[in-house]
């Protein structure tokens, strides 16, 4: 009987787990249609162009995909190299550089 009772708050932290990946799924749809609603606008500049200017500028690394801030406007383009991610933050207006760690 107390074996059961065990397994009980792995389960527990299992679905826990989960829940961060559904809600930041939606967080992303959430980001696409803002991005979208304000290139549609003419607002901002469509991620495809924002990614072929940049792309070329990081040889060698593995892109890995963008995220975007609708209320700031800005793209943040990630992507791996050495092991190390890289943040490349892109004013989706302009399609100028405005940060890249390293």
């Amino acid at each position: 009987m107390l074996k059961k009772f065990t397994f009980l708050p792995l389960i527990a932290l299992g679905l826990m787990a989960v829940a961060p990946e559904v809600s930041s799924a939606k967080d992303r749809r959430g980001e696409q249609n803002a991005a979208r609603a304000q290139m549609m606008a003419g607002k901002v500049k469509s991620i495809r162009s924002i990614e072929n200017r940049i792309l070329p500028r990081m040889a060698g690394s593995q892109y890995i995909g963008p995220e975007f801030d609708p209320s700031a406007q800005v793209y943040r383009l990630k992507f791996i190299r050495d092991g190390r991610v890289i943040f490349v933050d892109v004013d989706g207006r302009t399609g100028a550089v405005l940060k890249q760690t390293r």
